[in-house]
């Protein structure tokens, strides 16, 4: 068994860039490269990540999301690192039930949130 979630963008190479540096503490690399789909996969059993090419750019908020778990305790320092390579800051760090996270965008504007769990906490998995 396999997940795999489906990322439409404009521009497949642009967005494989940024994302292999976003998912670099994880170890993705690229994989499967024909379009109109090029494919980010991690050491199993992480989920495969497919870009998939389309026309048009996003519109609207995302129904679904990333949210990722680098490692990071200063999820600030890790939102500046992303910030770097090309993401936007859509929040500021916000907390429930011990979980903190932060909302960012990818360069075509896809949300996603890096997160970190309570100290001594339940991982999501």
């Amino acid at each position: 068994m396999q997940i795999v979630v489906t990322l439409d963008c404009v521009d497949t190479e642009a967005q494989a860039g940024f994302w292999l540096a976003a998912l670099a503490p994880l170890d993705y690399r690229r994989g499967f490269d024909g379009p109109p789909y090029l494919s980010l996969v991690g050491p199993a059993p992480a989920p495969t990540l497919l870009l998939q090419q389309v026309p048009e750019p996003k519109q609207g908020k995302n129904r679904m999301h990333l949210d990722l778990d680098l490692g990071a305790e200063d999820l600030a320092g890790e939102a500046a690192r992303l910030e770097r390579i090309g993401a936007r800051t859509l929040s500021c760090e916000q907390h429930e039930r011990g979980f903190r996270w932060i909302v960012l965008a990818d360069p075509e504007g896809n949300e996603f949130c890096v997160f970190a769990t309570p100290p001594g906490g339940v991982p999501m998995k």
